[in-house]
């Protein structure tokens, strides 16, 4: 199965499992890696190193939209590199072109494009090649569709970060391909846990990485003290949501998730998205449900056991 991954990696560490995550899935063909809410080209940089510590240089990483577009709600921020990487990782700076032709070669070739950060170089794509979208097969992990659960950190539409970042690129995004949408919505029901992390430090240099950022975000943001009197379903030793790894699954075609065909009208208001339900909508498939012990344990288990 050929894949390509469109991700903003470097601040969320949810980026990180999930490259982990389709680097050791069996049977996958990398076609590419473009980063997005770059910054001079440091995310394909840590790409880059993610990379080459698996044994997979071979994958062609290129930068693609950078945060001098001025097409961001607001500058994404970046953890402390020291404590979150074994060393400084330099940059790979490359032209915007480049990320777009490797986009467009990913397509050509039928590849699932992946898409786990804001939707820029998507509909920078589409707006350079209008219809490609239309062509792609495209997994988009964003969406604010159906209330959340009971017993879930119940977020705010505002917050559904992929989406709101570049709402223009989003609503463009979503008008022209007809993408399998992984929500918001429901990857709040994923989990990476602190009984992880022993396992991913025993399975080589790779899961060395994640227990390392996985240790850092733990301190960083305290996710389980936070969220415990107020989300009951979720583990007592969280430590991150698995929102990016979800999409990744669900491309590559884990049975645990459902998968309905939606009727949804997207439309821009104040510079923000929102996407309704509605008779007249378009038919749109959008994981409505997962099995997410399954999942969470699915993560786990590929990663420890390649």
């Amino acid at each position: 199965m050929r894949v390509h991954l469109d991700t903003d990696i470097g601040g969320d560490i949810d980026d990180l499992c999930a490259l982990a995550l389709l680097l050791r899935w069996p049977d996958v063909e990398l076609t590419g890696v473009t980063t997005v809410a770059e910054e001079n080209g440091r995310r394909a940089g840590y790409t880059g190193y993610v990379l080459q510590l698996a044994g997979r240089a071979d994958v062609p990483v290129a930068a693609g939209a950078d945060v001098a577009l001025r097409r961001f709600r607001y500058l994404p921020g970046y953890p402390d590199e020291a404590r979150y990487w074994p060393e400084h990782v330099p940059p790979l700076p490359g032209p915007l072109d480049g990320a777009l032709d490797l986009l467009a070669a990913s397509i050509a070739q039928e590849a699932v494009v992946i898409a786990i950060g804001p939707f820029t170089n998507l509909a920078l794509l589409e707006q350079r090649s209008p219809g490609i979208l239309a062509r792609a097969r495209l997994v988009l992990m964003g969406g604010y569709i159906r209330p959340i659960r009971p017993g879930f950190p119940r977020l705010p539409p505002r917050d559904d970060y992929n989406v709101q970042m570049d709402a223009q690129a989003a609503l463009r995004a979503f008008e022209t391909s007809e993408p399998l949408i992984v929500p918001v919505t429901v990857t709040v029901e994923t989990a990476l846990r602190r009984a992880y992390l022993p396992g991913l430090r025993r399975s080589g240099p790779l899961g060395t990485l994640v227990a390392r950022q996985a240790e850092a975000h733990d301190a960083d943001h305290q996710t389980a003290a936070r969220l415990a009197a107020s989300c009951p379903a979720l583990p007592d030793d969280i430590v991150n949501f698995q929102h990016d790894p979800l999409a990744v699954a669900v491309a590559l075609g884990w049975d645990g998730a459902t998968v309905e065909r939606l009727p949804l009208v997207f439309r821009t208001e104040d510079g923000w998205l929102h996407e309704e339900e509605r008779p007249e909508g378009r038919p749109t498939a959008v994981v409505t449900a997962i099995d997410r012990n399954r999942f969470n344990e699915l993560w786990y288990r590929r990663l420890i056991d390649a």
